[in-house]
């Protein structure tokens, strides 16, 4: 499964409505917007439970550290493979029972895999949650992998790796990672490809899984109204006898950018569709603040410019990626490309070496403030959150001090954070290569 976000796939699949010992005590931190984070270990596996008294929900994950840092090209795929077979039904409830059931009182398993981590997902109805669990942990430390379920999830991965270039932004997206991720491991990515899937048998999948299932690579967050001693004697009941083993996350190598380039790939299409990708910090970065107010003011005066003044496209964008290894990126597709990307490489031009305003930064607070909030509405936009923090963002509770850090960005550092990253621009085109003038693509993206 490819998602731009991976907090993305757990608020879709969710909504319903250093790693050291901390003994067996829960450690409980001050309350925050009305909940409490509390955090234990259970034979080495971190577990963090929000309460959120009164809501009707419990979301939780289970996340699987290292992402594609853990695969090699012969088994990019694997993990992805791995947990989408075991969602398929375990030893306690067979695939036509966890159906069944999970349809009766409304509870979702699902997994997904990104280039960091990959995680089972589990949402559920307070009511409903003694069975939830229950179906949840079965499916975590005890699938089958049958053999129908193994073949019907082979179909289905390799009907969707068949089709990733039916459409233009796929296609951009086989590209950008084929060019910008060479020589890096986010090449191999948690997808796979149809050759690794082709051929990975239930013995494969059963051996990785058995791997995975070590306490030292192991994060559960839980999100919802629960009581955290309660639920710490069910995870100890569960997950407690697990073997730590040894897992050390190796830190990733950050992704080149040592010049611009201009990618294309030829496409019989009405318009070309284009992407410009540059380095950028990680949320785990202290110039990453910087950077996301940078981004939001870029995207805002990309939009003015090439759809509302000029009408070159109508939907243009500037995003920020939310990897260990991180990038920016401009994007477009338009009649009239070359105009289009040399008005969006103007704007940086004007991020680099014109400062802004104080009051305008005073003013985005605001909305960051209502954005934030918004997308911290559901249980499971908080696990997402908690997890992807702990896992690659310095430790959860960085996650609260977001709105805090954004608040404290001066002029000087947006600047600095344009100077910074927004240089060397590579960009990657799906299109006619008769349209596109490289120079232009070319002068203004580098230094």
């Amino acid at each position: 499964m490819k998602t731009k976000l991976f907090s993305i796939f757990l608020l879709s699949v969710l909504t319903i409505g250093s790693l050291s010992p901390v003994a067996s005590q829960i450690t409980a931190v001050p309350a925050t917007a009305s909940s409490a984070v509390s955090e234990f270990d259970v034979n080495g596996m971190k577990v963090l439970i929000k309460r959120r008294p009164g809501t009707p929900t419990v979301s939780a994950g289970l996340f699987f550290r290292g992402g594609v840092r853990n695969m090699m090209a012969d088994t990019a795929g694997l993990e992805a493979f791995t947990l989408s077979v075991a969602t398929e039904g375990s030893k306690n409830f067979p695939r036509t029972v966890l159906r069944k059931e999970t349809a009766r009182i409304g509870t979702v398993i699902a997994p997904g895999s990104s280039y960091d981590f990959s995680a089972l997902a589990l949402g559920a109805t307070k009511e409903n949650f003694d069975l939830s669990w229950r179906m949840f942990t079965d499916v975590a430390l005890n699938p089958t992998f049958a053999a129908e379920s193994v073949e019907r999830v082979r179909t289905n991965i390799l009907t969707a790796l068949k089709s990733e270039s039916d459409s233009p932004e796929g296609s951009l997206e086989l590209l950008n990672k084929r060019t910008v991720f060479e020589g890096h491991p986010y090449k191999n990515g948690p997808e796979g490809t149809s050759a690794n899937i082709g051929r990975f048998k239930a013995a494969d999948l059963a051996a990785h899984h058995k791997n995975l299932m070590q306490t030292s690579r192991l994060l559960l967050v839980v999100v919802g109204d629960v009581e955290p001693e309660a639920l710490r004697q069910r995870v100890a009941a569960t997950f407690g006898s697990l073997p730590r083993g040894g897992y050390k996350e190796t830190a990733l190598p950050t992704i080149s950018f040592l010049k611009p380039t201009v990618d294309i790939t030829e496409k019989s299409l009405q318009t070309d569709y284009v992407k410009g990708v540059f380095a950028a910090p990680s949320i785990r970065d202290a110039d990453y603040y910087a950077m996301r107010v940078a981004i939001t003011i870029l995207q805002t005066n990309v939009f003015q410019e090439v759809r509302v003044k000029r009408n070159l496209s109508y939907a243009p964008d500037a995003s920020l990626d939310e990897r260990s290894a991180n990038t920016a990126s401009i994007s477009v597709s338009s009649v009239n490309p070359n105009e289009a990307i040399s008005v969006m490489l103007d704007e940086i031009k004007k991020l680099r070496e014109q400062p802004n305003d104080e009051a305008d930064l005073a003013g985005m607070a605001g909305f960051f403030l209502t954005t934030h909030y918004l997308k911290q509405e559901t249980n499971a936009a908080q696990v997402a959150d908690l997890a992807q923090y702990e896992l690659i963002g310095g430790g959860w509770r960085n996650s609260l001090a977001f709105l805090d850090r954004i608040r404290q960005v001066k002029p000087a550092e947006v600047q600095d954070a344009a100077k910074k990253y927004m240089k060397n621009v590579r960009f990657v085109v799906v299109g006619d290569p008769k349209r596109i003038d490289k120079t232009i693509f070319l002068q203004a993206a580098g230094n």
